[in-house]
């Protein structure tokens, strides 16, 4: 199977594989990281109100589940890191987002941010992406893409 081959018939039907394919956002035909950080804001907005160590303590959490998630996922579907695992994304979203003000247009400004370091993938993203397998693989190169709009929405933010 290849990163873009279609997911199998029946197989969001497991909850691991709905979470890691992003409640189904993840099986669309084009762009399912897109489609997965669409997500991300659905986890962000009920989270924004959170104090910032609260804040962090989910995303930490929901990094480290993501870990073991992606990983039964992708061997599931025989391939290092399918396209339609986009838990990756919604936690990648969320670093993006830490200590942001609620506000859409930072919202908006993340989510753009966050998706073009996730596709450009600067160093060291696309090594961790090709380096590191796994669970831990599939979720660390995003992790790294969310510091990285992070870093940069915060100066937005500050100098705004």
């Amino acid at each position: 199977m290849s990163k873009n081959t279609p997911i199998p018939q029946g197989f969001l039907k497991n909850p691991i594989h709905l979470l890691a394919l992003g409640f189904g956002s993840g099986c669309v035909p084009k762009m399912p990281g897109t489609a997965g950080t669409l997500v991300g804001i659905l986890f962000y907005l009920p989270m924004m109100s959170l104090s910032w160590p609260v804040y962090i303590g989910v995303t930490v959490a929901l990094f480290l589940f993501g870990v073991w998630l992606c990983g039964v996922t992708a061997r599931h579907l025989g391939v290092h890191d399918h396209g339609g695992i986009v838990w990756d994304e919604i936690v990648g979203l969320l670093i993006t987002m830490t200590a942001v003000p609620p506000d859409w247009r930072f919202v908006l400004l993340g989510f753009v941010l966050f998706r073009l370091f996730d596709i450009w993938k600067p160093w060291p993203i696309n090594w961790l992406d090709h380096k590191v397998s796994g669970g831990l693989g599939i979720m660390l190169d995003d992790l790294v893409a969310g510091i990285y709009a992070l870093i940069i929405l915060q100066l937005i933010v500050y100098l705004l």
